[in-house]
């Protein structure tokens, strides 16, 4: 390995467990002034993390070692998601083991433990948040297998860091078939990280909520280890669609130190407007009821679906 991509691979990493907190505080202070409220402060989830890891854990007598050990198995997927997915360069030595389907695996994998750890408990709350957990997990997964495939033909690889260095040094050009996928992949987004429509992260209303139902039963270091976990993967997904839908701006193979060093303020103003914007959406949307997620799935996969087809039969 170069001496270039260990520090490549070492910065994402680094940036990826910094910036998610800090990332998740933007989109909730820009929600809170887009609905006329007194903002929290961007530094909350730093806090609230800080908090939980010098508390005692609590823990409930029928846990089985499953529940402890899920934060750490969680979080770590999330970690490993983080080095797979190029935010700042394409010469990620973490991604020779993993391509994009392997990432999305990963991402299940994340969910299956979370899922068993909020059944095991055995409480109705944690039992009602599993179940449409996996039900949105049952949907989303190949919708964003889907949307993948799509970049996947365009560039010949299943890799994301190729993907996304491939798409960048392409001649800048409208692909529609990228245009349907950047929706369906904009749905999905808000699908796997619990928010509005599908979700409001905001609120503990049980008949309502699923990701609060599955961690209530959580405590000081282990719910500190969810709720980073959390954040990491918006952050991971918010990447995700920068190297499919806008890569430029990473350090490709060719670009030495001085491409690696733009491209953190770059990742940082695409984080910044994508924060806005996914403000936006939660404010002007609606919850939809449970019963109406699947619908909502669908028009992702269609989508991302659409996308396959016009490019395949226009090569659009």
């Amino acid at each position: 390995m170069k001496p270039l991509e260990i520090l490549t691979q070492a910065l994402e990493l680094i940036a990826a467990l910094a910036a998610a907190p800090l990332f998740l505080g933007w989109v909730n202070q820009c929600r809170a002034w887009l609905q006329n409220r007194r903002a929290p402060s961007i530094w909350l989830p730093y806090r609230g993390i800080r908090k939980l890891f010098h508390k005692d854990a609590v823990i409930a007598e029928n846990a089985s070692p499953l529940f402890r050990v899920a934060p750490y198995i969680v979080f770590g997927a999330m970690v490993v998601a983080a080095g797979i997915i190029p935010s700042m360069g394409t010469r990620l030595p973490f991604t020779i083991a993993a391509d994009a389907i392997a990432l999305v695996g990963l991402l299940a994998t994340a969910r299956v433990f979370l899922s068993l750890a909020a059944i095991d408990i055995g409480t109705a709350f944690g039992t009602l948040g599993a179940r449409r957990e996996m039900m949105v997990g049952f949907l989303a997964e190949p919708a964003l297998l889907m949307v993948i495939f799509v970049a996947s033909i365009i560039s010949a690889t299943t890799a994301l860091p190729a993907i996304a260095e491939n798409l960048a040094t392409q001649t800048l050009g409208l692909y529609p078939s990228l245009a349907f996928t950047a929706i369906a992949f904009t749905l999905i987004l808000l699908a796997e990280n619990a928010r509005i429509p599908i979700d409001n992260p905001a609120t503990h209303l049980e008949l309502t909520m699923i990701h609060e139902a599955m961690v209530l039963e959580y405590s000081a270091r282990h719910l500190a280890l969810m709720e980073w976990a959390a954040a990491l993967k918006l952050l991971n997904y918010a990447c995700i669609g920068f190297a499919l839908f806008l890569p430029w701006g990473i350090s490709t193979g060719t670009g030495g130190p001085l491409s690696l060093l733009a491209s953190i303020p770059l990742l940082a103003a695409k984080l910044t407007v994508t924060g806005a914007a996914l403000a936006l959406i939660e404010t002007i949307s609606a919850k939809l009821r449970v019963f109406r997620v699947p619908e909502f799935l669908a028009i992702a996969f269609l989508l991302a679906v659409l996308g396959l087809l016009v490019h395949l039969l226009l090569g659009a």
